[in-house]
């Protein structure tokens, strides 16, 4: 099966260990890429997440997670795993763009793990983590990389099965689970969403995914081109 953003959830895909902050299939974890930083003490906000993998590694990490997710499923997995792990989390179910229970300025990191794929207005999300981080803290996140997107992930020599510009729903389903689809998006429009809520990008990723790494969730189409884009902007300043 290829590679779809709930690998990381645990019930649908890849089931992942609560190590490493992950990014994508068989890509550097955040021990690697080190793009949000050192988050002991910090006050961390995830969007989308899943069963909690990153939401536990990010508390054993010694920092104060509030994590959040349209699934009910995916926050009582998270609470579990987070019980299991000895850690405590903070959740809320609900859509990501509403974060009305999070103050103004009193986020230190944002993060989302393939957790934006399937909102329909990201530019609300983009300002409502500009209106809760603090200035110049870092907002991390990773999608599926827009020329992934492109080709068919069943094949083994590449295939194209839509255009770059074409920005209609990507349907999936696995193990009998339909989800909702995803949303595919360019990386010109994710710049230009980010820079109109008020986010300077300092950090654009596209690497490779390695085989091993990658495990069940392998794709031969991960030859050809890099499966994630990671991406990380900046509040700026007033």
């Amino acid at each position: 099966m290829a590679w779809t953003r709930f690998s990381l959830a645990g019930p649908v895909g890849v089931a992942l260990a609560a190590d490493a902050v992950r990014y994508g299939p068989g890509v550097p974890t955040e021990d690697e890429l080190k793009l949000l930083g050192r988050v002991e003490g910090k006050r961390v906000l995830e969007l989308g997440c899943g069963a909690g993998a990153c939401t536990v590694a990010l508390a054993k990490a010694g920092a104060r997670v509030v994590a959040v997710d349209t699934a009910v499923r995916n926050i009582d997995d998270t609470r579990e795993r987070a019980e299991r792990e000895g850690v405590r989390v903070e959740t809320h179910h609900g859509p990501l763009a509403d974060l009305a229970f999070v103050r103004a300025d009193t986020i230190d990191a944002a993060l989302s793990t393939y957790g934006l794929t399937a909102v329909g207005d990201l530019d609300r999300v983009f300002r409502q983590v500009h209106r809760v981080l603090r200035t110049d803290r870092p907002f991390v996140f990773s999608v599926p990389h827009p020329a992934f997107v492109l080709l068919d992930p069943a094949g083994g020599e590449p295939v194209l099965r839509r255009a770059w510009w074409d920005t209609s729903p990507v349907t999936w389903s696995a193990s009998g689970v339909d989800a909702e689809p995803d949303r595919p998006v360019t990386l010109a429009s994710l710049v230009s969403g980010l820079g109109r809520a008020g986010f300077g990008v300092d950090a654009v990723v596209e690497p490779p995914a390695d085989r091993a790494a990658a495990g069940e969730a392998w794709s031969d189409t991960m030859r050809w081109v890099p499966p994630t884009l990671v991406v990380r902007a900046r509040k700026l300043g007033n």
